[in-house]
């Protein structure tokens, strides 16, 4: 992807002889007379470098340059020989830097592949940042040797940033979940992340949905439409419920896959993209095949290295723990007021139920027992749903409230004692990193 840069100046020359010489090195650029069409091109393309002439005809320069710098922008002012002292507060703004005119374009060519490079590494430090949280967020997924390959998986996948996902797994197994994080994990973090589901829509629409429309190409076609494959160029696409995909689509599909272009409904004209694939299902894809209700090609296509997400009930009791913990950490914080955990006795309660609803179901039924017990320690069994609560009786007086983060502290100081204290050992049977354990060690107190 080439560096795109913003030439805001008033004057037609300079903009068509600076704008010339930029996309001869390489740059897409984009040019605007005034500051106010300048600052809706910059929200509407965020270009890595602006170069703004001071004086403008319908704002101040600096007024410009202070909206650019409050929105991320990197902006080279671009000033007039007697403009020092405006300069110098320009500077003070946030400017990278300032030029004089009449400009030398080797020396402005200098200072905008500097602030560029720049606004590079910014971004790639910050995407690193957030990876690292998000790569910490993979432990979530539990402990087991099946999760920890699962959460191996998906790094990998995530780094390989054209090859398509294919997720398996039941209805609310966090399939969705896990597409968005592939997309977050990935170099392709910074472009859009689309989402459509394949079983909501006729054949026509999904068509019009997923590649667009020409004018008057079906009755209810009245002006042309982008595809969401157009709009996730340079990003990621989410495709839900792949196997209810309609037949005269799927060939459609297929080419998009192999060729990274399409038509739009009516069109005549192919668009390239660069999109990255994710599909999600909960059929069996290859009985589908062997039914003729679904392409073998398309999904050899689909399967370049599938994902399995194992329903609730076939994880173990560990890996249910950790998706509890997870939640309820998330519902606490968009519910003040409510408890953070529950007693021994609740907790026991859901790590034993089959959740036939998986993921989807547990934060449904989590959500209602933290409404139910606002103002109360911990959630109880008394606040969790009637099948839930079967079999609780005077038993229940002699558990007192606990919350998850001791129940995690106890696990870990088994563990860790169960291994003479070597961390590497326990860290590996946690199914965490040996950074999380040593700051779990420090947060909790532990001493072994």
């Amino acid at each position: 992807m080439s560096d795109t840069l913003l030439l805001v100046d008033d004057d037609c020359d300079v903009l068509r002889a600076v704008g010339d010489y930029f996309e001869r090195l390489g740059y897409e650029v984009h040019r605007e007379a005034t500051g106010d069409s300048g600052l809706e091109t910059f929200e509407r393309e965020r270009p890595d470098v602006v170069i703004l002439d001071l004086h403008l005809p319908d704002r101040s320069g600096l007024e410009v340059l202070e909206r650019l710098r409050s929105s991320g922008g990197s902006v080279i002012l671009l000033t007039g020989q007697g403009d020092t002292e405006t300069a110098v507060r320009a500077m003070q703004l946030g400017a990278e830097t300032f030029l004089a005119k009449p400009v030398d374009m080797s020396h402005l060519a200098a200072a905008t592949a500097r602030v560029g490079e720049k606004v590079r590494l910014s971004r790639h430090n910050a995407l690193l940042r957030a990876r690292g949280r998000l790569s910490d967020g993979l432990e979530t997924l539990g402990a087991s040797s099946t999760m920890r390959e699962l959460a191996r998986q998906i790094e990998l996948l995530a780094a390989s940033e054209r090859s398509t996902v294919l997720m398996t797994g039941e209805s609310g197994t966090g399939k969705g979940w896990l597409a968005r994080l592939i997309h977050q994990l990935s170099p392709r973090a910074a472009g859009p992340f689309v989402e459509v589901n394949c079983g909501r829509l006729s054949a026509t629409f999904l068509d019009s949905e997923l590649f667009g429309h020409q004018n008057g190409a079906f009755t209810d076609a009245k002006e042309r439409r982008q595809g969401l494959f157009e709009l996730a160029d340079g990003g990621s696409i989410f495709l839900d419920e792949i196997g209810e995909l309609a037949p005269e689509l799927q060939p459609k599909l297929l080419k998009v896959l192999e060729t990274r272009a399409f038509r739009r409904l009516g069109g005549r004209h192919e668009i390239k993209v660069d999109v990255r694939l994710i599909a999600a299902t909960n059929r069996d894809l290859v009985s589908d095949v062997r039914a003729g209700r679904f392409r073998e090609d398309l999904l050899y296509r689909l399967s370049v290295l599938p994902l399995h997400v194992p329903p609730l009930r076939e994880r173990s009791r560990e890996d249910r723990l950790a998706l509890v913990t997870q939640l309820l950490a998330t519902l606490h914080a968009e519910l003040p007021g409510c408890p953070g955990g529950c007693t021994t006795e609740a907790l026991d309660r859901l790590l034993s139920a089959p959740w036939p609803g998986n993921v989807r179901e547990m934060r449904n039924v989590l959500e209602r027992a933290l409404i139910m017990a606002q103002g109360a320690a911990a959630i109880g069994v008394e606040h969790l749903p009637p099948d839930l609560r079967k079999g609780a009786g005077a038993t229940d007086r002699r558990h007192v409230p606990q919350a998850l983060a001791e129940v995690e502290r106890h696990h870990i100081e088994r563990t860790l004692r169960a291994h003479g204290g070597n961390r590497t050992r326990a860290s590996q049977e946690l199914g965490i990193s040996r950074a999380t354990l040593i700051n779990k060690i420090k947060v909790y107190g532990l001493d072994l």
